[in-house]
């Protein structure tokens, strides 16, 4: 697999996409924001990016579900990996493309991240029980190595009802399969991210983003739930509610997504100091410069 990462507004969708066409690939859409149906301008939902050369190029995991919906990352590991396997199958190259940190990290670190419920049946039970009790119980289960979970009983209540999640459903206790992949970020010098960042907030705005925000509460979708999706739709929200201007509007979105911008960068650097390592490509370069870094790459690791 190929990934495609890097901050907002570097051109990471049509980087992508001329890849998979290229390599005979189709992409996987790692955007927490772009699996939601009609929210298309706020997001960044640029379909034109996935044509090339009159082709359109298969995307993954963009308009999957409702808006008001809260999709998590336990939903997206699933839906990726039905997505890569389908993939594959057909003998294409997975192409793996977004800003949202956390869902890349959740598939290359091959782990599998299983949503336990609450049980609170089962909490009333354990509450009786003192806290040396209930360390003798989860030691029942797995070995304590550390006093992160046996500290606060909070923790070690949520503790036992995970390790007693697993023991009930051991068809959930797999690995998540290990992919590799070779990663390739988009960066462009502070100066020029800010500048693309502010043109393109302008464009959007220009082609209605606000009446995308507008339709969606007409259609039902709570204000607080548009607020909760953050950026766009929260500063957006606030203005057709009368809670802030116009130019308050802008400004406050603008500084957001600079600071968002920054903030994704810092969850990639983390990454590379945990052991990613990250052929960073200047966001100045013709297509076909960085596409040919990419093939460096590529044949490097294969030899």
């Amino acid at each position: 697999m190929i990934t495609i990462l890097g901050p907002t507004a570097t051109g990471k969708t049509a980087f992508a996409a001329l890849i998979a066409h290229r390599l005979d690939g189709e992409v996987i859409s790692a955007d927490s924001r772009q699996v939601y149906k009609g929210m298309n301008i706020g997001t960044g939902k640029d379909y034109d990016d996935y044509i090339i050369k009159g082709e359109k190029i298969p995307c993954h995991l963009i308009d999957i579900v409702d808006p008001g919906y809260e999709y998590n990352i336990f939903e997206y590991q699933a839906g990726f990996l039905k997505a890569y396997h389908a993939i594959v199958s057909r003998n294409k190259l997975p192409v793996l493309c977004g800003g949202t940190g956390l869902y890349i990290e959740s598939v290359l670190k091959g782990y599998k991240m299983v949503k336990v419920p609450v049980d609170k049946e089962k909490r009333k039970i354990l509450e009786t029980k003192n806290d040396t009790e209930l360390t003798e119980y989860l030691a029942s289960f797995r070995s304590l190595h550390n006093i992160t979970d046996t500290s606060d009983r909070e923790r070690l209540i949520r503790a036992i009802e995970i390790q007693e999640y697993y023991h009930n459903h051991p068809e959930l206790i797999t690995s998540f399969p290990a992919i590799k992949s070779d990663l390739f970020g988009i960066f462009f010098e502070r100066q020029i991210i800010r500048r693309r960042i502010t043109t393109r907030l302008e464009q959007r705005l220009k082609e209605g983003m606000i009446d995308e925000v507008n339709s969606l509460i007409d259609n039902g979708v709570a204000p607080g739930k548009l607020k909760f999706y953050g950026l766009e739709y929260k500063f957006i929200t606030q203005y057709l509610l009368g809670e802030i201007g116009y130019d308050g509007m802008f400004e406050k979105l603008n500084t957001a997504i600079h600071q968002f911008a920054k903030r994704q960068m810092t969850w990639f650097r983390k990454m590379e100091r945990s052991g990613f390592k990250i052929h960073w490509i200047d966001g100045e370069l013709t297509d076909e410069d960085k596409f040919g870094i990419v093939l460096k790459y590529m044949k490097i690791n294969s030899n």
